[in-house]
């Protein structure tokens, strides 16, 4: 497998946007392997709330411990970061916030609404936390007016309690169902090559779908440093062909699945699954 080597002029001028206003990107925190396609062609995924997380999951590179107070001008921040790059679709992501009495979620959807007003036509997709699942608070970040609404399940079921620090599976599979419920494109992802059996990622498949999940996202997992958790088996992309295949059958509109595939990589073509649900009425 072969990947991009960051560099050229977009590249440079999207990391030059992102250190000027101080922004923080999962591209680099998450280590992410499509950096150099991503910022390459002027896309990348934002992430608000600082970069300390307060979960710890062992799969993930971004930092952990207690964040820092929330930056009120971030939001701003990202608005001339975004007008200057030109984008016209933004991904969104953050850390945990569970220090916070709403876990964030009146920070993520001010963010939203303040993007909709200076840049009209752009459109958006959330990557967000579970905050819970607490129903009140998933429900300001889509009422914010986000087009795809994403929640990752990471992994299959069995494995949830050994990867996540605190997230519990079916918890997820509700934040999704609300999603799903709701005007926004539901989108969610799992990571492969964790010690996962082929009818698990099935089950898991069937039990998005139940949800009503629209968009999945399959990519080979990769030890961030050597205090994460070990890749157990790297997946051949015949593999992630078949279950790309087997997650058509089972009525997602779009799937991502391939070994370098991240839950934002090629999210532009998700809002396009939004006006086309939007269209068909």
């Amino acid at each position: 497998m072969r990947m991009q080597m960051p560099g050229g002029e977009r590249y440079l001028h999207v990391k030059d946007q992102v250190h000027r206003n101080q922004l923080h990107t999962i591209c680099s925190s998450g280590n992410c392997p499509n950096i150099g396609e991503c910022w390459g062609e002027g896309t990348a995924t934002f992430m608000i709330l600082g970069d300390i997380c307060t979960r710890s999951c062992r799969f993930c590179a971004v930092k952990t411990g207690r964040p820092l107070p929330v930056d009120l001008n971030e939001p701003y921040r990202l608005v001339d970061s975004i007008r200057a790059m030109k984008i016209r679709h933004a991904v969104l992501t953050s850390v945990d916030r569970d220090d916070l009495p709403d876990k964030g979620a009146d920070f993520w959807a001010d963010t939203i609404r303040l993007l909709k007003k200076e840049i009209p036509k752009l459109t958006i997709e959330a990557l967000i936390p579970d905050f819970d699942a607490i129903p009140g608070l998933v429900q300001m970040v889509i009422d914010s007016g986000a087009e795809v609404i994403s929640h990752n399940l990471e992994s299959v079921e069995r494995l949830t309690p050994v990867i996540r620090s605190r997230a519990k599976y079916d918890r997820s599979l509700r934040v999704i169902n609300q999603v799903a419920l709701s005007d926004s494109v539901s989108k969610s992802g799992i990571m492969l090559g964790l010690g996962e059996e082929e009818w698990e990622v099935i089950q898991t498949m069937d039990d998005l779908r139940m949800a009503g999940c629209e968009v999945l996202t399959l990519g080979q997992y990769l030890q961030p440093t050597l205090d994460h958790m070990p890749v157990s088996e790297y997946i051949h992309p015949a593999q992630f062909a078949r279950y790309k295949e087997k997650a058509l059958e089972k009525g997602f509109l779009l799937v991502e699945s391939s070994p370098l595939v991240r839950s934002s990589y090629h999210a532009e073509k998700h809002a396009g699954i939004y006006k086309r649900v939007k269209s068909d009425g």
